[in-house]
């Protein structure tokens, strides 16, 4: 069979597989599973044999005309270089484990049938992104994965959070996609084609009239999709779905489709120095502002949502540097290490009965109740902090070695200032990351008081898939160097100043996170107790440690009572109260408040959007309601009176009529002769 042939099953596998799971879901639920698992698989399969055909070498280019539009062909193309074909292989994995993982996960859901043949149907998308060698059916793809995210991450939709989630997500990659699409129309203008290779021919050629216009419009998409500020809030918000869900999303599709789509057209951008610097820009922003908010989340995965943020910030980073081999090489790295991070905390929620760290904080023993968890875990939370040999160090530095290498003059790619921007943001970035990944880590695991819950040993379908995932999350840093092909033949290793750099800062930020911790303990170990057995008042209290108790005792419950929470827990045990150990509140001070919150963002887009379209959605309905409504039914009130008196003449006597008949005719006679007595006197 011809790589042609393979690559074109590869995303069409798991869309069959959908298309039959929705199908047969009520009908036939004993097929639901192996609907779910076994396409999936084919189709990761297929994605290795393409990657290992493919090899690094000349890309493989297909196409044929699928409509004829009279202006810009549209074209069925596939275009499969190095970065592609390493892409599908991450996604056509992670969505196997997602599937395998989700069948014990969810396996008392009732919904469950729909949830995997939506997975299904979100990875098919992704694969078409990653294969097309034409934007519109790019898009296709792009727009389906933003439907399918939309019911996803509303997957609990009885509750308000959920709804509302999933319609924030929909809406505000909604609103970037409308300048894209836009930037893609221009783009295929200047190109006179849709297709990928036409586009990258043209601007070789300096065929782009305006190419700095075109690249921020298409980078305002990419910051929709991708959850870059502006656009990112959607991101932490969209954990009210399964824990599955956000482990596909984060590592494998959706948040990777706006990076890989400027990886596929850097040219474009690269067309513009202006444009890379506004990139810049937003990376260096993204980064800090997310690791920042990462610190002072207490649910487990709003942590890892932020930090997905800002990793996604690091490949953006390097693609503003003009190093697309960096951003690629970080992505596959980033995706085999935050899914298993995303599952993992999907056992230890499983475990706990809650996804706040608060509560994890005031358990003991967890560690020892889900050691798979716990070992994997603590594997990718060192790769997610760049430490080495992990795979997060060699992907991390390979973005600081492209953008020290701008800075410093020794690359041309892009500007200077874009280069510094992303080197520092990136180094203060590695600081903050080790940070929180320590944070996690110490109040997920080394909690001190109750027991924690033991329900046995976890379902091997769930930590089989840890220790899968774990294997690349140490070890494909290692593949940097046999893997150079796929990466346009650049180098990918550190060197000694970054990484003297990257890993002296990530030192620092798990010691100094360690340290805050260890006094944070003993404060919490002398505070006062928060239950039924202290009866002194809250001003008896210090007023820090009161507020700290309280806020730490709500966002535990909080926490405990979500959907997934309920669904997936064994026999939702009891919420520990008391103070919980959170080194993020010291280190960040009095800027924890508004790190917590997201640095209200949310509430800047209320007044600034929100807020200004309900006022004048309410003028449009007034208007409408008193002004419009009033002349319709003004004229029609006037009808009606006319119509009345007009009724009230048709009395059926024959003499009336006659006699109205004669009365003018004598009328129009008397009015002749007047008009002609007018006329001959004048």
């Amino acid at each position: 069979m011809s790589t042609t042939t393979l690559a074109v099953l590869v995303p069409l596998l798991p869309f069959l597989g959908a298309v039959a799971g929705l199908l047969l879901g009520r009908t036939a639920p004993g097929f639901v599973r192996p609907l779910a698992i076994l396409p999936t698989l084919a189709a990761a399969v297929l994605a290795v044999t393409v990657a290992v055909r493919q090899g690094g070498g000349q890309p493989i280019s297909t196409a044929t005309e699928l409509t004829p539009t009279g202006s810009v062909p549209i074209d069925l193309s596939l275009s499969i270089d190095g970065f592609a074909a390493l892409v599908a292989v991450l996604v056509g994995v992670v969505a196997t484990c997602v599937q395998l993982y989700s069948t014990a996960y969810l396996r008392e859901d009732p919904r469950y049938p729909s949830y995997a043949a939506l997975v299904s149907l979100f990875t098919s998308a992704m694969l078409l992104v990653v294969y097309s060698g034409d934007l519109m059916v790019l898009l296709v793809g792009w727009e389906v994965m933003g439907i399918c995210s939309y019911f996803l991450v509303g997957h609990y939709w009885e509750t308000e959070a959920a709804r509302s989630a999933s319609l924030k997500a929909f809406l505000v990659t909604k609103l970037g996609d409308v300048p894209f699409l836009i930037g893609l129309f221009a783009l295929a203008t200047d190109a006179g084609s849709f297709r990928i290779t036409e586009i990258l021919r043209t601007v070789a050629a300096g065929g782009l009239d305006h190419p700095t216009l075109v690249a921020l419009l298409l980078l305002a998409g990419v910051a929709g999709k991708s959850a870059q500020f502006p656009l990112h809030t959607w991101l932490p918000d969209a954990m009210a779905g399964p824990t599955p869900v956000s482990a596909l999303i984060h590592a494998a599709t959706m948040v990777a489709a706006g990076v890989y789509f400027i990886a596929r057209l850097l040219p474009v951008f690269a067309a513009s120095a202006a444009a890379l610097v506004v990139m810049a820009a937003m990376a260096a922003v993204t980064m800090v502002g997310s690791a920042l908010a990462a610190l002072a989340q207490d649910d487990i995965k709003r942590v890892l949502a932020y930090s997905t943020i800002g990793q996604l910030a690091y490949m953006t980073g390097a693609l503003a540097v003009g190093d697309r081999g960096a951003a690629v090489f970080h992505l596959l790295s980033h995706g085999a290490f935050k899914a298993l991070l995303f599952l993992g905390a999907g056992v230890i929620i499983h475990a706990a009965g809650t996804n706040s760290l608060a509560a994890m904080s005031r358990m003991d023993g967890l560690a020892k109740r889900i050691p798979d968890a716990f070992w994997t875990m603590t594997i990718a939370l060192l790769a997610l902090a760049a430490i080495p040999p992990f795979a997060g160090f060699f992907s991390k530095e390979a973005v600081l070695v492209a953008a020290e290498q701008t800075a410093t003059g020794h690359s041309d790619l892009a500007p200077g200032a874009a280069g510094w921007l992303v080197l520092i943001a990136g180094v203060l970035t590695a600081l903050l990351t080790a940070a929180y990944a320590a944070r996690l880590w110490l109040m997920a695991f080394r909690g001190r008081g109750a027991a924690a819950p033991d329900h046995g040993k976890e379902p091997l379908a769930m930590t089989g898939v840890l220790w899968l995932l774990a294997v690349p999350s140490v070890a494909f840093g290692l593949a940097a160097g046999p893997l150079a092909d796929w990466f346009d033949g650049r180098a990918l290793t550190p060197t000694v100043a970054t990484s003297v750099l990257g890993t002296g800062a990530a030192v620092i930020g798990a010691m100094l996170t360690y340290a805050l911790w260890q006094r944070a303990t003993a404060r919490a170990a002398t505070a006062p107790a928060a239950g039924p057995a202290r009866t002194a008042t809250a001003a008896e209290q210090p007023a820090a440690v009161a507020a700290t108790v309280s806020a730490a005792t709500a966002a535990a419950e909080s926490a405990a009572e979500t959907p997934e929470v309920a669904e997936v827990t064994h026999d939702h045990p009891a919420v520990p109260t008391g103070p919980a150990a959170d080194p993020g509140r010291a280190l960040l001070g009095p800027l924890h408040r508004h790190a917590a919150e997201g640095f209200h963002l949310d509430a800047v887009y209320d007044r600034l959007f929100v807020r200004p379209v309900r006022a004048s959605a309410r003028l449009v309905t007034f208007l409408d309601r008193e002004v419009v409504e009033t002349y319709v039914r003004g004229a029609g009130t006037g009808t009606r009176l006319l119509g009345g008196l007009v009724r009230r003449a048709q009395t059926g006597n024959v003499q009336s009529y006659l006699s109205a008949l004669l009365a003018g005719a004598v009328v129009l006679a008397v009015a002749t002769a007047v008009l002609a007595n007018v006329n001959a006197g004048s």
